[in-house]
């Protein structure tokens, strides 16, 4: 019997299976489909963060160490609204929170070497995860992580650069609206994760108290208190699947109605009897 040569791995949807493997070319061609996509949002970073009073070096240097847009969005946002430092930072580090349990997904889908995982760990990001998730072997994976995370690495550093520099003569950047393309981006990779009631409740609450809140309470603290959503919408289904299994046949009777009890005390009454 013939070796099989394609690796079973387990896909996003969590079963095993050996698919067929995709051609290398494929993969390269959408990986740097979604690289160059989002790393040309980097532009749009590098005004927003030199409008919010960062220098051309400060924008760079958070590209090239922070490197997750939502969470450097973020920052820079609270920053350009007067809100405090710590609390800007705090809420960028919340977002970025959900990158390490990326990370646990992928480091059992590619198994890279241990050398290599603290350098791949830079680049474990949305776009980088999606596209991995979606290849139906390990090798393509392989493939689609690197490919993602080297061309939207380099282009997004470049932008970033491009854009703070090039500030100064775009003017006022609130009226360019560019603030907006980070989170653009971000709801467009998430919102197709939604699948769930539970998901889209979480997505919902969030979306209402961020919002909600902008008015009342200072800069940067919205997000924060938006990341109670998540525990809130689990503790609720959690008591909703509660009382759903104790209601069921069997349960919630009492004394003498369920069928053992009943046989013992017929029992009973016939021992009398006799």
């Amino acid at each position: 019997m013939a070796e099989q040569t394609v690796e079973e791995i387990p896909t996003a949807g969590g079963a095993t299976g050996a698919a067929g493997e995709r051609p290398a070319g494929a993969v390269v061609r959408d990986a740097l489909g979604v690289g160059v996509a989002v790393g040309l949002s980097g532009f749009a970073f590098g005004v927003t963060s030199a409008g919010s009073g960062l220098t051309v070096w400060q924008s760079c240097a958070l590209s090239l160490l922070v490197f997750t847009g939502a969470s450097q969005f973020a920052l820079v946002g609270a920053l350009a609204a007067g809100g405090n430092p710590f609390t800007a930072a705090a809420g960028a580090f919340f977002l970025g929170v959900r990158n390490a349990f990326y990370g646990l997904r992928l480091s059992q889908l590619l198994a890279l070497p241990r050398a290599v995982r603290p350098f791949a760990a830079q680049w474990v990001i949305d776009e980088t995860t999606a596209v991995s998730l979606a290849q139906p072997t390990r090798r393509n994976a392989r493939v689609g992580f690197a490919v993602t995370g080297l061309s939207l690495y380099l282009l997004w550093n470049l932008t970033t650069l491009l854009g703070a520099l090039g500030a100064e003569r775009i003017g006022d950047t609130d009226a360019w609206g560019l603030d907006a393309a980070g989170p653009a981006v971000f709801l467009a990779l998430l919102a197709p994760m939604l699948k769930t009631t539970t998901e889209r409740a979480v997505a919902a609450l969030a979306v209402v108290l961020g919002v909600g809140l902008l008015p009342v309470l200072p800069a940067g603290v919205p997000v924060l208190v938006a990341a109670l959503a998540a525990p809130a919408v689990l503790y609720v289904t959690g008591r909703r699947e509660q009382r759903g299994r104790g209601q069921e046949p069997g349960q919630g009777e009492g004394p003498g109605q369920g069928g053992h009890s009943g046989e013992r005390g017929a029992r009973g009454v016939r021992g009398d009897e006799r």
